[in-house]
């Protein structure tokens, strides 16, 4: 009787997992980047996290190219929405920074407005008030002669200021202009007994 020697069987190797732990850290961090950085104030994390996403995903992008990780494709979507991070937070950089130089300019800047007043109203009452810094110059001139002029200097932001002439008891027309650094910004007429022209929000 012959005997038979039973063939051991050996379970074929299991393939190694893929290693992607750099390029998925690098995914994340560029997401949570790209997702925070439109909004204001919060988007201010969002530069660290792009930043250090867009490393980790080129790193793992190389080590894709040399065998040593096999993430491919979640490397490189990492390096992108890492990059369109980066690009949304550099515009709002831009944006904000021009939105502060502005602020600045106008809330230095010199003006001269010049209030004029003209109609054939003998007295005509006049109010005009001048925002100057942070402060409201108001200045009222009661039974003035027309043709009127007066020019005031002013430094910072000018909207919202006010200039009314009414007309006295006798009637007549009476017209308001304000010219703010040689350009007319308001003008109105009014008629009648009491009439009031009034120039707004310069």
């Amino acid at each position: 009787m012959t005997d038979y020697t039973p063939l051991q069987q050996h379970a074929a190797p299991q393939a190694a997992p893929p290693r992607n732990g750099l390029g998925t850290a690098g995914f994340v961090l560029g997401l949570l980047g790209l997702v925070f950085s439109p909004i204001p104030i919060v988007g201010v994390v969002a530069w660290p996290l792009v930043v250090l996403g867009l490393i980790l995903s080129a790193v793992g992008v190389a080590r894709v190219r040399s065998g040593k990780a096999t993430n491919k494709g979640l490397a490189i979507a990492g390096v992108i929405v890492s990059l369109l991070g980066l690009v949304v937070c550099i515009l709002w950089t831009v944006v904000i920074g021009k939105a502060i130089n502005d602020v600045n300019q106008e809330a230095t800047a010199h003006h001269t407005i010049v209030y004029q007043v003209s109609g054939d109203a003998k007295a005509v009452d006049i109010d005009y008030s001048t925002f100057d810094r942070n402060t409201i110059l108001i200045n009222t001139e009661a039974g003035a002669a027309v043709p009127w002029t007066k020019t005031v200097e002013a430094t910072g932001f000018l909207a919202g200021a006010q200039f009314t002439a009414t007309a006295g008891p006798d009637g007549g027309s009476v017209s308001c202009k304000v010219i703010v650094d040689g350009k007319e910004a308001k003008t109105a007429t009014a008629a009648g007994a009491g009439a009031v022209a009034t120039c707004t929000g310069f």
